[in-house]
């Protein structure tokens, strides 16, 4: 019976405690607590109290109950109170926009740092873009160096820059540089990016390697006279010794010209001559590093005229020949021969055959009665020789002791008698325009033809003119008038016979 009354004075006490809770959370930090759960921490203890109070039923048949009550009537009653708090509780988003915005982090370090190459006065770096870039991008990367033993880095670039790979210049050689990159963006710098060790600033040895072009590494061809000029790269550091020989000699500088640089030698003869040719060995040398390449350099020029040649046998309409290869080829192999036949007759050589690659040949599908010379000429890779080999002696393709005999064709009679095959057709002309009659016949012997007007033969009369061409038969009349009008008649005779047709002609 006393527990009832104990908890209208713990509801008050409640009351007058959860009164001036808002004033104590009006920080902007203990407002905070709903979103990050601070405020929960805090009454964590009045929390685990709370599990007693269901139990405050048999409270009543135990009279110390209230002594706990009164000492957990402080912590219970917030819980207790909590219930009616929400009401309260719709004010506290105002203090948000207070709350301070989350600083962003900035890039994170570059990776895969390394040194590309190094030279007399500087060196190159290359490096990876950083995994996390940030919210508001990457600006670019700044570069930093520092002395061996000394503790002063210096920038190297004024601006950031976007580039992953950087050449540190105006260095001197012998120094020891240690090096570390730095990705900057808007939200700050990222942690650097350095070398493990320093770079010794020297130049890099670089073997010795001689780049023979493609054309260069078979045999280079060339007419005596001719120009040889031929450039020849190479690479190495530092700049190599370049030495050319021929047949391990040194080079006869009165006909060779021989100019290095750093990258490349030139290979210079003015006039080739025969005696040029050969293989020329190129050495390109760095402190016992070597490299060696080989030009074998041919010079040509047309080869002499094959020998001995001999005209071997002639039958029917044919003709062998025979020869022996020249004593000078031109310093290059024969490809074959060429061979000619001139007629008596005309004079003129016609080429029979073109690389023949034998020393011998046959000539065939010569004409009969004709007398033939032949020549051959010999070819190599400049061309044929500059004169040929000439048979000495002729070949005379002889008649065959044959008899004609005629076939025997039977006599035909081939008389006939006159007869038109055309005849004439009647024909309306105009006053003053002259006109043409025709007709065609056949006959043998030819017939004679005669022209009649009205029945009256016509005869040396300039108006008319009369022709007989193949058979066929005209008669032109000349600007006729209207007493040209009439029947006209052609008539044909022969010994044979005679034949005849008409026409009429009306003149308007």
């Amino acid at each position: 019976k006393t527990a009832p009354p104990a908890k209208k004075p713990a509801a008050a006490a409640a009351k007058k405690k959860a009164a001036p809770a808002p004033k104590e959370e009006a920080a902007p930090k203990e407002e905070a607590a709903p979103k990050g759960e601070a405020a929960t921490k805090g009454e964590a203890a009045p929390a685990a109290e709370e599990p007693p109070a269901p139990e405050q039923p048999p409270a009543p048949t135990d009279e110390p109950a209230p002594v706990p009550t009164e000492a957990g009537a402080e912590a219970t009653p917030a819980p207790a109170e909590s219930s009616p708090a929400p009401p309260a509780e719709p004010p506290a988003p105002a203090p948000e926009p207070k709350l301070e915005k989350p600083k962003e982090e900035p890039p994170s370090c570059p990776l895969s740092l390394a040194v590309e190459e190094v030279s007399e006065n500087s060196f190159t770096l290359t490096w990876k873009a950083p995994e996390q870039m940030g919210r508001a991008g990457l600006d670019g990367y700044v570069v930093e160096i520092c002395k061996d033993g000394s503790s002063d880095w210096k920038a190297v670039n004024q601006e950031p820059f976007l580039s992953t790979r950087y050449t540190v210049p105006n260095l001197s050689s012998g120094d020891k540089i240690h090096v570390r990159v730095v990705a900057v963006s808007a939200s700050g710098a990222s942690s650097p990016a350095a070398l493990e060790q320093p770079v010794l600033i020297r130049e890099i040895l670089q073997l010795p390697k001689i780049r023979m072009p493609r054309h260069l590494r078979e045999t280079y061809i060339r007419r005596v006279g001719d120009a040889v000029n031929i450039m020849i790269p190479f690479q190495g550091k530092p700049q190599p010794e370049v030495s050319w020989t021929k047949g391990g000699q040194p080079l006869d500088t009165n006909r060779i010209n021989i100019r290095n640089t750093a990258r490349d030698t030139i290979f210079y003869i003015r006039q080739a001559q025969r005696g040029d040719s050969g293989k020329y060995e190129l050495t390109v040398q760095i402190n016992g590093a070597e490299d060696k390449a080989t030009l074998d350099i041919q010079v040509v020029e047309p080869p002499g005229p094959p020998q001995n040649l001999k005209l071997v046998d002639v039958w029917g309409f044919n003709v062998a020949l025979e020869w022996t290869p020249p004593a000078d080829n031109g310093n290059s192999e024969i490809k074959g021969y060429r061979v000619q036949k001139s007629d008596k007759k005309s004079g003129k050589w016609f080429t029979v055959l073109e690389r023949c690659t034998r020393t011998s040949c046959t000539i065939s599908d010569l004409i009969i009665g004709n007398t033939y010379s032949f020549r051959v000429f010999s070819e190599n890779i400049c061309g044929l020789s500059d004169s040929a080999a000439v048979a000495s002696g002729v070949a005379h393709i002889e008649k065959t002791k044959t008899t004609y005999q005629p076939e025997k064709i039977p006599q035909r009679d081939m008389m006939e008698p006159p007869k038109f095959t055309q005849p004439l057709t009647d024909r309306t002309t105009t006053r003053g325009y002259s006109t043409h009659l025709f007709c065609s016949v056949r006959g043998f012997p030819q017939p004679k033809i005669i022209w009649l007007k009205n029945q009256m033969e016509i005869r040396e009369d300039p108006k008319y003119i009369a022709l007989i061409d193949q058979g066929v038969c005209s008669l032109e009349i000349r600007k006729p008038g209207p007493f040209d009008g009439g029947v006209y008649t052609c008539k044909a005779v022969n010994p044979l016979g005679e034949a005849s047709v008409d026409c009429r002609l009306d003149v308007k």
